[in-house]
């Protein structure tokens, strides 16, 4: 069986270290451990270097290393991706300020991964948002829906 195409947003690699949200740090490890076994292709996109490198030192150090310890691919934000996230922006699916938010959903969208990983549960991991990124995606030509969903609904319904 082909493993799903999954782009992990810079909230999924944070919950890691969420000491003050213990269920979602243990979702977020049992997920890790997963990943770490290869049962996933995962990829993320320079979106997620840039915002680990405004991260406090400390913090960007745990995350860095997390990185390098998974059997990740690191997409760039191709010429698609960018009027893509524009999109998203201009339909007013997205604040201009959450410019980041649209980013991620095009990457993986345009490289047509299975899913987008995130515990934003404002901005990605909702059904709303989903059906609006998905219609202004078909509108742009993208036809494979993006499923946005939490750590928690790959890792603990796979067997």
């Amino acid at each position: 069986m082909r493993k799903l195409k999954l782009y992990l947003d810079t909230s999924v690699w944070n919950f890691f270290f969420a000491d003050d949200a213990p269920e979602k740090r243990d979702i977020t490890k049992e997920f890790f451990d997963l990943v770490k076994q290869g049962q996933y292709e995962v990829f993320i996109s320079e979106v997620v270097i840039k915002e680990i490198n405004d991260a406090p030192e400390s913090k960007k150090t745990q995350l860095v290393e997390l990185i390098k310890s998974c059997p990740v691919v690191e997409l760039e934000i191709t010429e698609e991706a960018d009027e893509l996230a524009k999109c998203y922006i201009g339909k007013g699916i997205l604040p201009v300020k959450k410019e980041d938010d649209a980013l991620h959903v095009a990457i993986a969208t345009a490289a047509e991964m299975d899913a987008l990983v995130s515990w934003n549960f404002k901005h990605l991991a909702n059904l709303r948002k989903s059906e609006l990124f998905h219609s202004a995606s078909l509108e742009m030509g993208y036809f494979k829906k993006l499923e946005m969903i939490t750590p928690m609904e790959v890792s603990r319904y796979e067997s």
